[in-house]
């Protein structure tokens, strides 16, 4: 495995561990797994109205699927679910087509040097996803 993909910021990220633990009382819960590395994520989101207040996760996966998981509870409060998949798919066209970042998630450039790295793609988009899972259970 290439260490050009653990940036000093992805490891930074992926230590803080924003948003580690459960909420009480979610609006919205989600457990998704990576089945192709065996990474795991439980998700869970209280809402105001449409705009997300809290995130907090319990991940059980690589540095890059923690970093990542990191970032979404760190940066996805006081978002709408629009906005968060707004970003979820420009995360997606930055791994699979070098779009660039959101201007306002300048972090997820860390996750540039993964792009050539496409059976990883999946680590870092999977709390996306568990975001995704999570609004949709919430109704």
């Amino acid at each position: 495995m290439s260490e050009t993909i653990y940036q000093q910021a992805i490891k930074a990220l992926a230590a803080a561990g924003h948003g580690s633990g459960r909420l009480e009382h979610p609006d919205g819960s989600a457990r998704l797994d990576n089945p192709l590395c065996g990474d795991r994520i439980s998700l869970t989101v209280r809402l105001e109205g449409d705009v997300i207040a809290a995130i907090a996760h319990e991940t059980r996966a690589c540095l890059l699927c923690r970093a990542a998981a990191s970032l979404v509870a760190l940066r996805a409060p006081g978002r709408s679910r629009a906005e968060m998949d707004d970003v979820a798919a420009a995360l997606e066209a930055m791994l699979t087509a070098a779009a660039p970042p959101p201007p306002a998630w300048k972090e997820l450039e860390a996750f540039v040097p993964v792009s050539s790295h496409p059976s990883r793609h999946g680590c870092v988009l999977l709390p996306f996803k568990a975001l995704r899972a999570a609004l949709e259970s919430s109704g």
